[in-house]
């Protein structure tokens, strides 16, 4: 059965859910597009860290309501903050970026539509995005007279430069497909094989061992920076990824997985 977060239902921004093992946080602002408003960013700060600390949790999928995923900054706002008018405290872009890109269980994006400015921050800072083929994207801010500066981080470790440099220095529009080659997205799916497409991805989640699933990610984050691959730095790397495979091959749930497939039966894994 889905539990939900406690929230007030009309004026919640965030809303959060469990069912079989994975938390699924939906962005609920479709008035303005999902913008990310300093109340929208508090509750999907908390809603990360509530999917986080539940044990349950095996992975977070991150989408939202209405025709549009997220927008990016909630420009109003920004204005107002400018003119000097009071702003809600709430965490920032970098933080928020920050606990999807090291929380120590998957994140997967599933928009539910178009991507803009810092939307595709959310998508870049996601471990797996999908995106339905008639989805699109463009990195908006060179054409409102600012600098796409705060997202080029999650982007610069997904998106292939050339790419990269396109879509920044233009502002053009590009769709799910050329978001997939670029490397923005994992899959453009069609539209009506996005339900499936979620559950075969879910669903390898659910079968896998929690905290082998928290160190594969934390390997990927590893594997991103370069560290491993720098000639210099390869005997020592292999050296350190000698002693991680041995420790989880003797550890209880690689013995478990073992037993499991021997025996024809669904592991029991340990949390």
């Amino acid at each position: 059965m889905t539990q939900d977060q406690p929230t007030t239902p009309d004026t919640s921004l965030v809303r959060l859910s469990t069912d079989r093992a994975i938390a699924t946080i939906t962005l609920d602002s479709p008035r303005n597009r999902n913008a990310l408003s300093a109340r929208l960013r508090s509750e999907l700060s908390g809603a990360l860290a509530a999917a986080v600390a539940d044990d349950e949790v095996r992975g977070i999928v991150l989408t939202g309501t209405g025709p549009v995923f997220c927008a990016g900054a909630d420009l109003k706002e920004v204005g107002a903050a400018l003119r000097g008018d009071p702003v809600e405290p709430a965490p920032e872009l970098p933080e928020i970026f920050e606990q999807i890109m090291s929380a120590p269980k998957p994140v997967i994006a599933v928009l539910n539509g178009a991507a803009r400015a810092g939307g595709i921050g959310l998508v870049a800072a996601a471990d797996i995005a999908l995106a339905p083929e008639s989805a699109t994207f463009a990195f908006t801010e060179v054409r409102i007279g600012v600098v796409p500066a705060i997202i080029s981080v999650p982007l610069s470790a997904r998106m292939h430069s050339r790419q990269l440099s396109r879509f920044f220095l233009t502002g053009e529009l590009f769709d799910a497909s050329a978001a997939a080659r670029a490397g923005l997205i994992t899959q453009a799916v069609p539209e009506e094989d996005m339900e499936r497409a979620v559950e075969e991805v879910l669903n390898g989640l659910r079968a896998s061992a929690p905290r082998a699933l928290s160190r594969t990610k934390e390997l990927l984050n590893e594997l991103g920076s370069g560290d491993l691959a720098a000639p210099e730095r390869r005997p020592e790397a292999f050296r350190r990824m000698g002693e991680l495979s041995s420790e989880f091959f003797a550890g209880e749930d690689a013995a478990e997985g073992r037993a499991a497939f021997f025996e024809k039966r669904p592991p029991r894994w340990a949390r």
